[in-house]
């Protein structure tokens, strides 16, 4: 795994020393970590996508190359044949990998052979991810995020949805949804939150999913197997409560929090797959139920919201009632969407 992480929250928890959250298996295999610029990071994590093609490319010439020569027989040219027919499956190339790795080892005289063996690290395919918060992904990065999906290479994009800028001081974002208080948004925000979701579907080959892991781990799991599994870019919207949010409950209590917010609307959960339209089934699919009106209580949990009942009465009941009516049309478009 190779992660591509914006500047932000995720990078501060990510990077930080003497404890970093990134560790290694019981074979020394772990994921590799860079830290990007705050509007750049769909396009760090690309040129990461861009250059592994490149060498693992390289190396597929090479075994080919071998094999023609007739550098190899037997279990070693089986096992070279076998990991070209595998070579961009996560779990076949790192099989067939392992194989050539044990069989090259001790025999690796040979330029070609020698290159290969050098080369080994390439052998299983990489995962890469490029991850961040909203700020970054809806905001200042969406441009190049934009672009990078559009490229139809194999990324994966993950994003923290806090709904605010939380690592600058708690600065509205497109991410905010209506009638949240932040910083250049005192009386609430005023219009609706973007659907950068629905926008990445329009494309027709990103895969796209909205995730909450509080409210349902095993949607969460799947999700992210799909997304890793696609052969193109996937994009990943995980709910992140922040405590940017004042949840009056407690941060200790965020995933309680995430499973309210799937209950009530007001974070739903959907898979798009493009797979599926290819095989001539919906590729959209609507993981989460229907709002069961909890909504306004919900909000209330948060200080975000409930604040502006105090400092601006009329208007927060305005705004409520629009981001109420904005939930439940959502809702009735994803159901649409699903049933197609």
């Amino acid at each position: 795994m190779i992660i591509a992480n914006a500047t932000g929250c995720s990078s501060i928890w990510g990077g930080s020393a003497p404890s970093v959250p990134f560790t290694v298996n019981k074979e020394g295999h772990g994921p590799t970590w860079a830290n990007s610029l705050f509007e750049d990071n769909a396009e760090y994590g690309f040129g990461m996508v861009l250059g592994t093609i490149q060498r693992r490319n390289k190396l597929a010439e090479l075994i080919k190359q071998a094999i023609d020569e007739n550098k190899v027989s037997g279990e070693t040219k089986q096992a070279f044949e076998r990991w070209l027919e595998n070579k961009d499956n996560a779990d076949g190339s790192k099989e067939w990998g392992d194989k050539i790795k044990k069989l090259l080892e001790k025999n690796h005289t040979d330029n070609i052979l020698r290159e290969i063996w050098e080369n080994r690290i390439l052998l299983t395919k990489k995962s890469i991810w490029s991850v961040g918060g909203d700020g970054w992904a809806y905001d200042i990065g969406y441009g190049g995020l934009d672009h990078v999906i559009a490229m139809n290479e194999d990324i994966n994009i993950l994003v923290f949805d806090t709904e605010v800028y939380s690592n600058t001081g708690g600065q509205s974002s497109k991410a905010t949804p209506i009638g949240s208080v932040a910083k250049f948004a005192a009386s609430g925000k005023k219009t609706k939150k973007k659907d950068l979701g629905v926008m990445a579907m329009t494309y027709g080959y990103v895969y796209v999913t909205s995730v909450a892991m509080g409210a349902n781990k095993n949607q969460l799991m799947k999700a992210l197997k799909e997304a890793e599994s696609y052969p193109g870019p996937s994009l990943i919207i995980a709910y992140a409560p922040c405590i940017n949010h004042g949840i009056r409950a407690g941060m200790g209590k965020t995933q309680n929090e995430e499973k309210l917010a799937v209950e009530s609307g007001y974070w739903p959960l959907y898979r798009y797959d493009p797979r599926l339209a290819k095989e001539g089934k919906n590729p959209f699919q609507l993981d989460s139920k229907e709002p069961n009106g909890t909504l306004r209580e919900f909000i209330m949990g948060e200080v975000r919201y409930n604040s502006l009942t105090r400092t601006f009465p009329d208007e927060a009941k305005r705004l409520h009632d629009l981001l109420n009516k904005d939930v439940n049309e959502r809702y009735k478009k994803y159901k649409s969407m699903s049933e197609k």
